[in-house]
């Protein structure tokens, strides 16, 4: 996507929170980014959807990943990224952020 234009943000909905845990919903049409973040916790993800990702990484590397429906992967409190949508389907996980 162009520096100049608007860029199209994912949703994030939270799930439930207690004590211990934090679970949000993310849903991106094509070409949908969550923008800049840095994670404060630890946290797991699960696709629903397949995910066609691109990974913007603060050393200014992009990385690109296909992470099938069902699959999960975990990363360490203090993962700094914008995760877009490279894909030409709407995609959708969960993240469980364990506190």
């Amino acid at each position: 996507m162009a520096q100049d234009e608007m860029s199209i943000q994912a949703t994030g909905t939270v799930l439930m929170e207690n004590d211990r845990v934090k679970v949000w919903r993310y849903d991106f049409e094509p070409g949908a980014e969550t923008g800049w973040h840095v994670h404060g916790h630890e946290y797991v993800i699960t696709t629903l959807t397949d995910c066609a990702l691109r990974l913007e990484l603060p050393d200014g590397e992009t990385r690109e990943a296909f992470i099938p429906a069902g699959s999960a992967y975990s990363r360490p409190k203090g993962t700094e990224h914008n995760v877009i949508n490279a894909g030409a389907a709407p995609m959708s996980f969960v993240e469980v952020e364990l506190k």
